[in-house]
C-alpha cells in the first residue's frame, strides 16, 4: 500500500483529505506542522505528500527544501495546497521542488490524479 503524509494546521482539512486518500488506497498519516512532517520523513519517506501551502512555524517551502536535502528526499510526489491561483506562489513552490499543486476545494478525482501521474 502507498503511504502518503497530509500536513496541514487545519484539522476539518485533514479530515477531509484523510477520508480522501484512504479511499484511494492510501496508508495516512497527518501532521498539523512542517516540523513535525520532517520529523516523520526522517523516520521513514512516504511515496507521496499533500503539504498545505500556507502553514504557522515554518514555511511549506522550506520544508519542501528540507526534505529534498534529505538522503532519499528526492523520492516522495509533493503536492502542495493552495486556496487561489497565485502564479507566482506556483513558481516558488515548484522551484522550492515540488511536483504540483492543488487548488482548495479539490476532490478525489484531482488526487487520484497528482499521485499517478
Amino acid at each position: 500500500m502507498r503511504r502518503i503524509l497530509i500536513i496541514d494546521d487545519a484539522p476539518v482539512i485533514r479530515k477531509i483529505t484523510r477520508r480522501i486518500c484512504e479511499s484511494l488506497q492510501f496508508d495516512v498519516r497527518e501532521v498539523e506542522s512542517a516540523i513535525q512532517g520532517i520529523n516523520i520523513c526522517r523516520e521513514t519517506l512516504p511515496d507521496g505528500i499533500l503539504v498545505d501551502a500556507l502553514l504557522p512555524n515554518q514555511s511549506a517551502i522550506a520544508f519542501i527544501k528540507e526534505l529534498r536535502a534529505l538522503p532519499g528526499g528526492a523520492g516522495p510526489r509533493v503536492i502542495f495546497i493552495l486556496m487561489e491561483n497565485d502564479v507566482g506562489q506556483i513558481a516558488k513552490f515548484m522551484h522550492a521542488g515540488a511536483d504540483g499543486y492543488v487548488l482548495k476545494p479539490f476532490d478525489r478525482h484531482e488526487i487520484m490524479l497528482k499521485f499517478n501521474a
